[in-house]
């Protein structure tokens, strides 16, 4: 177990300078096209792929550094560049952990590598959760996944929304209900191998941010995969159903289902995806600040600018603090007691919802035109408070688990 430490290693900045190094020259400057035109940024993506950063080779070695920092690191650079271009690039990995979490070795070597392709053929995933019914409201869920035991097939019906990269996939990561009576614990997650009948994308969202990152619904009619598609394998499975049947018998603790078992060790990611939005926008009013004349005297030189950009530059740092810490705790397999996981990514979020705001309100009049970015950055910001586990929501995890009560 690495110790914990706020000083990266020469290999840890090596990598920084090279992510710091593409988001600058490759994605910044196709930021804004992107997000006029809303469409995957699939010749980024490419570039990516041929350097080696959309890549499962990249993303583990990132994974199981020891430190726990590489993911985070790198999302913090990336999402610097740009929000919407960085999420399609890495928001394959949200599928890729989904099965890492849930899967066999079998099925984490089969699939996650299909989920990339490589540079010349480049592929992507989605993991498809949320409902129109049922956002955080996960016991709400009603797709249905039924088995086949004749065949040994699955048998997927609903439809699923808010997908990144749904529809568009080579692989989708689906959680489905297999037990209704046990709300929740009676579900489990499926891989849906590439041209599976029976799904289709159905709407695809115009967004107020991220705009370049594919956002839709998948629809399932009669999807069938094969019973290895299962996660973790259906002998898995039904014995955590039975001890979530015995304890619902009981009374006893909770039993975590499969769609939280991805969001719980992605939310830190989520936050330094965060911190790289805010400190984009930091930069860019600081810049601002030094070189914007009003008065004969840059602005910076007034006490309320000054103050903004201090209170900024606090919160930022306070919120990396906050990821490092529990990307840490959560690679040395430290249990998250005081629910670090969801603070660091409630804080990191309403940081670059703040901090973007502030950079709007730096520029002026500026700041709320396209000609500067820290308007799409303000934009960007809204939907880290949203996806992954609402503000709220990470709230009552927090208050949860430090009480001990079931609040509502």
């Amino acid at each position: 177990m690495a110790e914990f430490t706020l000083e990266l290693n020469d290999d840890q900045k090596q990598v920084r300078d090279w992510l710091h190094g593409f988001a600058a020259e490759v994605i910044r400057p196709a930021a804004s096209e992107w997000d006029e035109r809303e469409e995957t940024p699939w010749p980024v993506i490419q570039e990516a792929a041929k350097v080696g950063i959309y890549s499962l080779d990249f993303y583990a070695q990132q994974f199981f550094d020891p430190t726990g920092l590489g993911i985070p690191m790198a999302m913090e650079e990336l999402f610097w560049g740009d929000a919407g271009i960085a999420l399609s690039i890495v928001g394959t990995g949200l599928a890729a952990v989904g099965v890492l979490a849930n899967g066999t070795e079998e099925q984490i070597g089969t699939w996650i590598p299909q989920m990339y392709g490589d540079a010349d053929d480049v592929k992507v995933a989605a993991f498809c959760s949320s409902e129109p019914d049922a956002g955080s409201d996960v016991a709400s869920m009603r797709t249905r996944a039924v088995y086949d035991e004749a065949k040994d097939e699955w048998v997927l019906n609903g439809t699923k929304t808010w997908a990144t990269n749904g529809g568009i996939a080579n692989v989708h990561v689906v959680v489905a209900v297999v037990d209704p009576e046990l709300g929740s614990k009676g579900h489990a997650s499926f891989i849906v191998p590439p041209a599976t009948p029976g799904l289709t994308q159905g709407q695809k969202f115009k967004k107020h941010g991220i705009r370049a990152s594919h956002t839709a619904e998948v629809v399932f009619e009669d999807v069938r995969v094969p019973g290895h598609c299962l996660l973790g394998g259906k002998e898995k499975l039904d014995e955590r159903l039975a001890r979530a049947r015995e304890r619902a018998r009981s009374g006893g603790e909770r039993v975590k289902n499969a769609a939280m078992a991805t969001f719980e060790a992605s939310r830190p990611a989520v936050g330094a995806m965060a911190v790289g939005t805010a400190r984009a926008a930091y930069e860019v009013a600081l810049d601002y600040a030094k070189t914007r004349t009003q008065f004969g005297r840059p602005i910076i030189d007034n006490q309320g600018v000054a103050f903004q950009l201090a209170d900024m530059r606090t919160q930022i740092d306070a919120a990396r603090l906050l990821v490092w810490r529990a990307s840490w705790m959560a690679s040395a397999g430290k249990p998250f007691t005081a629910a670090e996981g969801s603070m660091s990514k409630l804080y990191a979020s309403e940081t670059a919802k703040s901090v973007t705001a502030q950079a709007v309100q730096i520029l002026g009049g500026n700041g709320f035109t396209r000609e500067y970015p820290v308007e799409r950055m303000h934009r960007d910001a809204a939907i880290y408070t949203i996806f992954e586990g609402t503000s709220e929501i990470q709230r009552l995890v927090i208050a949860r688990t430090l009480s001990g009560m079931p609040i509502r």
